[in-house]
Formats: structure tokens, sequence, C-alpha cells
């Protein structure tokens, strides 16, 4: 069936949306989004944190309204919650002083039913959940998986033709994610849920290579579609095969384009000062450029090979291999992971060798840790309050990304014995 021959159950058009700063200013979260779910697809939105998946799933749902644009439900405006779309959230948002049943009729309650058939109902989507013989359980008797099943049977209980899916493995072990995920997979291949169409937000690759029909990858700050991926792998798919990985790895070239692109920008204002600093630690980097310069690597690799060894997400290794892009250490081009002559250096260097070459690259590379630097240095006693680096940062970055750059930077600054920082005073010094 050619799903795009079908007209969509849902359809975002020019949907942008806008949140507000401290000062008043609006802070863009999501831009110029055009998006359809079709009849019998899964549809992926995947993307980094911060690039506005959650916000846009719940605008799809009726949730909250954009800024502009428009959002429609069978053709028709949705202004609202709209009956026929069910969400399951990444949290498990079940009642703690309901029973499992109790739970699952829950999501009954608007339709008044009958109090014998809203029983009937959620018995039949308990065992079709695999849930059978928990239903007077609480929530606290649970384990994570059987808790996100009761929140799939309390979504597929209403009838919903559109599932909408909030990271909703996330919260799960390896291996309790991998059951719950194989089980839906199996329930909507045999079409024995109601569901026609799901929405899956997620941030890992392969989850959503494995389940979805049609990935949409969303870049950020603000959030717009990057690409679109159509994955036409037979079920059941398998991790190993070819097929699969060339996927995994066009999904790479695509984020690590967009991230090179993002981080080249910031760092032309404000002469380098308002560039947002990934959230990694020297350990994390340290760690993966060993890995990268020893064998089988010898100091290059695909990142979703990196990513499968490690046992990484993108919200992890991305991080990690920014900042090594960021500091010169590495080099990120095409999906793949190079170290740089540095690199192999920082790679066999003893701890002071280390730190010598953290350092060097650190004031070449990081204005804003050259710029503490430079401030503490023409200063009497050597000190300077964080709230003077807050007050300049804060004229170009939102308020989380000056609190994480700071963080950052203190940390980076310290290993490096650049300067120190007292947190109970909040003053560098040297």
């Amino acid at each position: 069936m050619n799903l795009q021959s079908s007209p969509p159950l849902i359809e975002l058009r020019k949907v942008c949306m806008d949140f507000a700063k401290p000062s008043g200013e609006p802070l863009p979260v999501l831009a110029d989004i055009d998006l359809a779910l079709h009849t019998r697809e899964i549809l992926g939105l995947l993307g980094r944190s911060g690039a506005g998946k959650s916000t846009l799933l719940r605008i799809a749902a009726g949730l909250i309204r954009p800024t502009s644009g428009q959002v429609y439900h069978q053709a028709a405006p949705l202004t609202g919650p709209a009956e026929g779309i069910a969400v399951v959230f990444q949290t498990f948002a079940l009642f703690p002083w309901l029973t499992v049943i109790e739970n699952v009729e829950a999501g009954l309650d608007a339709f008044a039913l009958p109090r014998r058939e809203a029983r009937e109902r959620a018995q039949s989507a308990i065992d079709l959940i695999g849930l059978d013989g928990f239903q007077g359980a609480y929530p606290r008797e649970l384990s994570g998986g059987m808790r996100q099943r009761v929140g799939f049977a309390r979504a597929i209980v209403t009838g919903s033709s559109v599932l909408l899916m909030d990271e909703p493995f996330s919260a799960l072990d390896v291996l309790t994610a991998e059951t719950l995920r194989t089980d839906f997979i199996d329930l909507w291949l045999e079409r024995e849920i109601p569901t026609t169409s799901v929405l899956l937000v997620t941030h890992n690759i392969e989850e959503a290579i494995l389940m979805c029909d049609r990935i949409v990858i969303l870049s950020s700050n603000p959030g717009r579609v990057a690409a679109e991926i159509p994955v036409a792998l037979p079920h059941p798919r398998n991790r190993m095969d070819d097929a699969f990985r060339a996927v995994v790895d066009d999904i790479y070239e695509i984020l690590t384009s967009r991230a090179v692109a993002s981080l080249a920008v910031p760092g032309q204002l404000h002469g380098g000062l308002a560039r947002p600093l990934p959230r990694a630690s020297v350990n994390q980097m340290s760690g993966l450029v060993e890995t990268l310069a020893g064998a089988p690597y010898g100091g290059r690799a695909a990142l979703g090979q990196i990513a499968r060894v490690l046992r990484l997400e993108v919200d992890d290794l991305f991080p990690i291999a920014e900042a090594l892009h960021i500091l010169g250490f590495a080099e990120l081009s095409d999906g793949a992971f190079r170290l740089t002559a540095a690199g192999r250096m920082f790679a066999h260097g003893g701890i002071e060798e280390r730190k010598r070459l953290f350092k060097e690259h650190l004031l070449e590379f990081v204005p804003l840790a050259a710029h503490i630097r430079r401030v503490l240095d023409e200063r009497g006693r050597h000190r300077a309050p964080r709230v003077r680096f807050e007050s300049e940062l804060e004229d170009h970055l939102t308020r989380r990304d000056v609190e994480k750059t700071l963080r950052v930077v203190t940390g980076w600054g310290r290993y490096a014995e650049l300067f120190g920082y007292d947190d109970q005073a909040q003053l560098f010094h040297i």
C-alpha cells in the first residue's frame, strides 16, 4: 500500500512554536513543521534532546496549540484533544492508588460507559497486552516494563485509531524495552489492536529503524525537519543485517552534518563566547579517545559502529563527539569520527601530558575559557564572580544554555588547571 496515497489522519502545516524567555522575548522551539501521519504507518520523530519532539507530539495530540500554523485531524482543524487520539507517555503516569484494571478503566472515563462494559473492555486490553493475572495489583507492585504495559493497555482500551508515543521505552532497561517493542510490533502487524497509525518520538536510532515505516529527523534550536527517510525493511528486522546498518549510517551522516553546521554558527557570535558547550566530561572524552585510538579502529570509526559497541544513544554520544571536535582532538564528518594528531597524542599521553595538551586546546579553541582566565589575570586578587560571566552570556544564550555552558567550562578549566571555582562563594579564581 502506498501510504502517501491515503489521506493523512493527522497533518501539521507550517507549525511554529515559541515559548517565552524570562525576559519576555520569544524562544523559538519549532519552526515551519510540515508533517503527515497516514493510515497503517508507524512514523518516527527522531532527534536529539532540545529538538522539540515532545512539544510536537503534544501539538499533534491537541494538548497544546502552536504559536502559528495549523493542525488537522481527519482533515478537520484540531483545536483541542480529539476522540480517536491516545497518548503513551515516557513516564508511566499511573494513579498509584488504583489497581491495574482501575488504571486501565480510567482511560474510559470520558466515554461514560456502563460499569460492566468498561470492566470488560479493560479486561480485554489487559489480556491483549500480556498482564492477565495482575488486574488487582497496584503500580508499586509492578516492574517498570509491566507499568508501561498498563500505559499501553490504557491507551488501546479507548479504541483510538491514532496512538502517539513519547519515548515510551526510554525509562526501561535494555532487555525489557526490547521485549516490549517486539510485543507491540507483533500486535501491530497482526492487527490485534485498534490503532491504525502511530507517531513515535524517540532519540534512539536503532529503535526508530526497528519500528518505523518512515523516519522524520528533526534538527535543533529551533526544531526543523532536517530529513525524511523511508524504512522499507521487512519485519522482523535484524540489527546486524547490512541493509539495517546502511540506514543507521545514513541517519548518522545526516545528524553529523547538522551537528557540524550548528557548531560553526555560534562560534561566530560575540567572538565565540556565545557558543553553547556540549555536556561532556573529561573522563567521557578520554574514554572515547582511548577507544578510538585502539584496535580495531586505528583512529577512525563510523559513529554508528562506536554507538553500538559502547551502547551509547544519540544524546550520549554526540555531546562527547562534539566536545572533542570543538577542542580539536577529533573531527566529525560524513557520519564518522576521526582523531586528529593532537587527539592521538592525548590518547597515548600520560596524566601531565594530557593536562598540558588539554590546557593548550582549551585556550585556543574555547574562547569562553580564555576569556575567564584573561579576566582573572587582569584582576588584582585574581577573582571574579560567576554572575559577571552569566550576564555576558545571557545576551546570547537561553538561561538553560548559560547554566550548562558555565558548568561545562568550569569542569574543563579545573581539569586543565586553568582556573578554579568556589561553588559556595560562586567565584572563579586562580
